[in-house]
């Protein structure tokens, strides 16, 4: 039986990473709720009206998605920075011999 590779990348990730991809999925549904519903609610107003209030109603949402995917990021840079010191590491024993 061979294995897809989602469930690879899913055991490969820690639970840290899966936590903030459960968090951003979960602020762009906040966003769209916020937004909807700021349309319904100011949509008797004007449509116009409704838009600027769908944008305000998406806001907090959209602010949780940058901070997520910039924690995101950082956590892919430091695993990368990880994987370099190991290499680095690696190619100074190889050339510096130890005495």
């Amino acid at each position: 039986m061979s294995t897809s590779p989602i469930s690879k990348q899913a055991k490969s990730s820690s639970f840290y990473e899966q936590l903030i991809s459960l968090l951003q999925g979960a602020s762009w549904a906040l966003a769209l709720v916020g937004a909807v519903s700021f349309f319904l609610a100011f949509h008797p107003f004007g449509f116009f009206t409704g838009l600027i209030g769908a944008f305000i109603g998406s806001l907090g949402g959209l602010f949780f998605v940058i901070v997520f995917e910039v924690a995101q990021q950082q956590s892919e840079k430091l695993k990368e920075i990880k994987k370099q010191t190991k290499l680095l590491e690696k190619l100074l024993d190889e050339k510096i011999p130890n005495n």
